[in-house]
């Protein structure tokens, strides 16, 4: 009889970095029942693919065990807010009744499962202030303990080894301790395990300052880590702030405020101007320009009318609209956006630290090694014990990890520090190790490519000065945050151009602005609506067309019925995207520009630039695009600045966000440009690359200095003290070759 397997998912707290996640994976699977288990350390999720027989007080004990707390995660939930969700926090409900449903499989053992949970009150950075979390107040006493112990050795020097050794003690023990709970449930050869034998392996050698130094950055790394994922976790929970609370439901004629989350399928909503719509649906009733730069990106408002689709979190900036509501809050495309970020998330496998993999067979393979080193001559071939031990003791110090522990975080932190000077911001080794292998970058435009904002291109006069075409436009667009009318506005401070009072200006819904001017009745709006007013001559026709063809918005200036002129507007590239795309290019590396703009614009950008363009993209179209691009085997980056690109961001192999984008973007992303020049994406590649060529560098020292002392101890050349020298020297030597990134300057 095959067993029916169903999925849970849970909310983990306590994890920050691929290591956590790699142990509560190991220590879930051991489970009696488990199929597998899937973590995402950014969400602080856990999804456990399992049989009937698996019980919830199981999962819970072994996830409370490893020192993380566990609760349930339910149907539709995103990430629960701390001390709520729908399905009860039940840290705080001792005695609740378990019988209604936790979790979305629909069956009685995932209800099992998901229903006892009672989670671990372990404290998250990201929950409380960082200097108030468990690991900073440790980083902080183990800092402290250390600047003790060096001031007590210059005081008096017969108390500095027993100084250190008290300071190394603060920072190892607990290190020591979840290293051995670890090795308890399925991890032996954790990163934790390393710090501490190489410790512990620095004491016995004598390096009792190194020793402390090492595990005290050790925790700073660490700290730094749980840092970044609470705020990651964060962000994406902010992203439903984004539809608003409540919604004018109409019903029999009249509206009444309700909450937005229980709006219903063909509901009906009244949108007033400025408001955000409150779900997704179709426009009954009404034209509007609705702001979608939150779901699509696109930099200027788009005219919607009856029968368009509007989005949830969009804004409504002018006319009043009736939508009939198309989706539920739980599947809004707001939230469709924080699910595919955390299933995004959750799906790509962990990126194992390389000493942690190298661990696996490295430090079992030494200890092996120096045993029979010490045992097997003696046994087999008559030779003498003391002689033989004294050689076992030496190939254990020959390979002490001290210097392979020390050479890949000494590298990474150089590096990270490097590229931080210089705006470039990687969210760990793993991003470090990814970048050097990218060979396709995938862009959004707007905010990206371009800097997110029309800028006045083209400004015409038909029968009057350009200077006189702007007047009049700036007159009537003053005070207003359309960012149109910031455009002109700028490119009339630009060029110094005065603006008379407007008076009895108005809106138009659906075409633009009209009002008195110098006493005068001018009109700025589409060519179309001024194509209501008066006819367009078939010469301005053409050039408007062409304009619109290089992308351009194009308002037209009436004054009475008369055409005054026009202008045209257009978000530009950044002045770098040219030679930023050309580097990429020249390294090997493919470029594609996803939009959520329009075709005509995008092609219009992406001919100038020289690269492929894919316009008219909602969220998951870029998404899609990336997996594609990554079943056809290609390595591939997606770089953005919005919220539209959250989920492309997670998907790809390293997600890059742009200075000055959102902070979902930001959180969302591996690495961020923090000057939001597209010249230093190429740069922060090749950063990676020469992370990566250090690291290299490094093992090979470490590596290569120990096959040299290990040969040499076994013909009896050399001894305890030269293999302690070697290990130290090697130390030194891998730590000086990382250092050396400090000084790394982009080409």
């Amino acid at each position: 009889m095959v067993t029916a397997l169903h999925q849970s998912r849970f909310r983990v707290t306590g994890m920050d970095c691929a290591s956590c996640a790699a142990k509560v994976g190991t220590a879930v699977r051991r489970l009696p029942g488990v199929d597998d288990v899937s973590v995402s350390v950014s969400a602080g999720t856990m999804t456990v693919t399992h049989g009937d027989e698996l019980s919830s007080d199981a999962v819970a004990q072994q996830v409370n065990n490893l020192g993380y707390g566990i609760a349930a995660a339910g149907r539709g939930a995103s990430l629960p807010q701390p001390g709520y969700s729908h399905e009860h926090d039940h840290r705080h409900a001792p005695g609740h009744d378990h019988d209604h449903d936790h979790g979305d499989t629909g069956s009685d053992p995932s209800r099992n499962v998901n229903a006892g949970l009672h989670g671990h009150a372990d404290e998250e950075i990201g929950a409380v202030p960082w200097w108030r979390a468990r690991k900073a107040v440790l980083t902080i006493a183990c800092g402290a303990a250390l600047a003790v112990a060096y001031v007590a050795g210059l005081l008096v020097p017969n108390i500095e080894r027993p100084a250190f050794l008290l300071a190394l003690a603060v920072g190892l023990v607990p290190v020591a301790r979840r290293a051995f709970v670890a090795a308890r449930y399925g991890t032996p050869f954790s990163i934790e395990m390393l710090m501490t034998i190489a410790a512990v392996g620095a004491v016995i050698i004598g390096a009792t300052e190194e020793a402390a130094a090492v595990v005290f950055l050790f925790l700073v790394g660490e700290m730094l880590e749980g840092v970044a994922a609470g705020r990651a976790r964060k962000s994406i929970q902010s992203l439903t702030d984004l539809v608003p609370k409540t919604a004018l439901l109409e019903r029999d004629g009249e509206t009444t405020e309700v909450p937005a989350e229980r709006l219903a399928v063909g509901a009906v909503v009244l949108v007033r101007p400025g408001d955000r719509i409150p779900a997704d649906g179709i426009i009954l009733e009404g034209s509007s320009e609705v702001d979608e730069a939150p779901v699509t990106g696109e930099s200027v408002p788009k005219r919607k009318g009856a029968k368009d689709e509007v989005f949830a979190g969009t804004i409504n900036t002018s006319g009043v609209l009736r939508i009939t509501v198309t989706a539920a809050a739980a599947d809004n495309t707001i939230a469709r956006v924080v699910r595919l970020v955390e299933e995004a998330q959750e799906s790509k496998a962990p990126t194992e630290r390389f000493i942690d993999r190298f661990s696996r067979f490295y430090t079992p393979a030494v200890l092996i090694v120096g045993a029979l080193v010490a045992i097997t001559p003696p046994v087999l071939f008559g030779g003498q014990w003391s002689e033989w031990i004294y050689k076992g003791l030496a190939i254990l110090l020959i390979g002490c990890p001290c210097a392979l522990v020390i050479s890949t975080p000494a590298a990474i932190a150089a590096g990270l520090s490097a590229g931080a000077r210089r705006g470039l911001l990687m969210k760990g080794g793993a991003v470090l190790e990814n970048l050097g292998r990218i060979t396709t970058v995938a862009l959004d435009k707007t905010g990206t490519i371009s800097e997110g904002k029309p800028r006045v291109t083209d400004v015409f006069g038909v029968g009057r000065s350009e200077r006189d075409v702007l007047s009049l436009a700036g007159a009537l667009e003053r005070g207003s945050s359309h960012p149109l009318a910031l455009a002109i506005l700028a490119r009339a401070a630009l060029d110094k151009v005065p603006l008379p009072p407007a008076f009895d200006a108005a809106a138009v819904p659906g075409e633009g602005i009209i009002g008195s001017v110098g006493g005068e009745r001018v009109f700025l709006g589409s060519p179309q609506a001024a194509a209501k007013r008066t006819p367009v001559p078939d010469e301005q026709g053409t050039l408007i067309r062409a304009l619109n063809d290089a992308g351009k918005t194009v308002s037209m200036v009436l004054v009475g019925d008369v055409v005054a002129g026009f202008i045209a507007m257009r978000d530009e590239p950044r002045p770098d995207a040219k030679e930023g795309l050309a580097a990429l290019t020249a390294a090997g590396i493919r470029t594609i520009m996803l939009t959520g703009d329009n075709r005509r614009t995008a092609d219009a950008i992406a001919l100038g630039l020289g690269i492929e363009a894919r316009a008219e993209l909602l969220p998951e179209d870029k998404q899609r695009i990336v997996r594609e691009l990554q079943v056809k085997g290609f390595k591939v980056a997606k770089v953005g600045d919005g919220i539209n690109d959250a989920p492309a961001l997670a998907a790809a192999d390293i997600g890059i966000a742009m200075g000055g984008g959102t902070d979902v973007a930001l959180e969302t992303a591996d690495a961020a440009v923090l000057h939001g020049r597209v010249r230093d994406i190429p740069d922060m590649i090749a950063l990676s690359k020469a992370v990566m060529g250090n690291i290299h560098q490094n093992i090979t020292i470490a590596l290569g200095l120990k096959a040299v002392f290990l040969v040499t101890t076994l013909l009896g050349i050399t001894g305890l003290w030269p293999a302690i020298l070697a290990d130290t020297g090697a130390t030194v030597l891998v730590t000086a070759n990382a250092m050396r990134l400090l000084g790394w300057r982009a080409r």
